[in-house]
């Protein structure tokens, strides 16, 4: 019998490579990851792209990148389940879903999410009752800023002028910078940026912005992400982004972090109150040494 010539080492070893990366591209999947409309479009894409890309390189799955045009069209798909992987948004919404849906926050910002309402010198003197009647930008409804502006202006018959004509929170800014509005309703730590603006009043913190992941997903894709997320600061090249977030990292969380931040959006067209009972007590997921 005529025996085959033994195969080299080398190719053992190229063969051995192949199998791996064929069995790497089988478990890789792709996923939807939407953001809120915080930025206009093209804007979003830049700010976010580092963030996905170091997921793909972390996890070896694929991320989609969802920017909705405005806050409408993301409430719109927030009512209707809307299908998506994974998401990252402020508390109100965190909840909504988690309510609703059975999305499980996965990470947080570190610190909470508090806005600040800044005004021109002329116009701060008076604290909130001398912006009555006068022009407040914010991000529109039911973004979780104009929510909390709502809420410093109860009274129906005593209201600024509520302009939700902003493109983004900095954007808001550079309006009372050009005499467009009085003031504007931004996160805190963009108010910090603007020494010469005076800060009226802060809003109530609630736990900061998450990503959170649907149903669909599986246990073992959840806690990839959770773990890259929890690394995110360590990344040189994804860094930026947290800065650009106003945060320095992700921490662990879960739906009980946010139970309750939902009833922001009881006021807004469209707002059906949940019908499931409040999260069990739970630890937050176990951090990434």
């Amino acid at each position: 019998m005529q025996m085959l010539p033994s195969m080299p080492k080398s190719a053992h070893v190229l063969m051995f490579a192949i199998g791996l990366g064929l069995a790497w591209q089988a478990s890789a999947d792709t996923f939807t990851f939407a953001v809120e409309p915080s930025y206009p479009p093209d804007q979003a894409q830049e700010v976010y792209k580092p963030l996905i890309d170091y997921l793909a390189r972390t996890t070896g799955h694929t991320f989609t990148l969802n920017t909705p045009r405005n806050y409408h069209l993301h409430w719109r798909d927030i009512r209707r389940g809307t299908p998506f992987d994974f998401v990252f948004e402020e508390a109100h919404f965190v909840d909504y879903r988690a309510q609703r849906y059975g999305f499980e926050p996965l990470v947080k910002k570190a610190n909470k999410t508090v806005y600040t309402l800044i005004a021109d010198e002329q116009f701060a003197e008076k604290g909130l009752s001398g912006l009555v009647g006068r022009r407040i930008v914010s991000m529109p409804a039911p973004s979780l800023g104009f929510a909390m502006l709502a809420e410093m202006y109860s009274n129906p018959i005593s209201q600024p002028d509520f302009r939700s004509e902003a493109s983004s929170w900095r954007d808001g800014v550079e309006m009372v910078f050009a005499g467009d509005a009085e003031a504007a309703m931004v996160p805190s730590f963009i108010a910090a940026e603007y020494p010469n603006l005076v800060p009226i009043k802060e809003s109530r913190g609630l736990a900061g912005a998450a990503i959170s992941a649907a149903p669909t997903v599986s246990a073992e894709v959840k806690q990839a992400v959770r773990e890259a997320l929890l690394k995110l600061h360590e990344d040189n090249d994804a860094y930026n982004t947290l800065v650009e977030l106003g945060t320095t990292q992700f921490e662990s969380t879960s739906a009980a972090d946010y139970f309750g931040a939902e009833k922001a959006l009881s006021s807004f067209f469209g707002y059906v109150p949940p019908s499931t009972p409040p999260p069990a007590a739970e630890p937050a997921a176990d951090a990434v040494e």
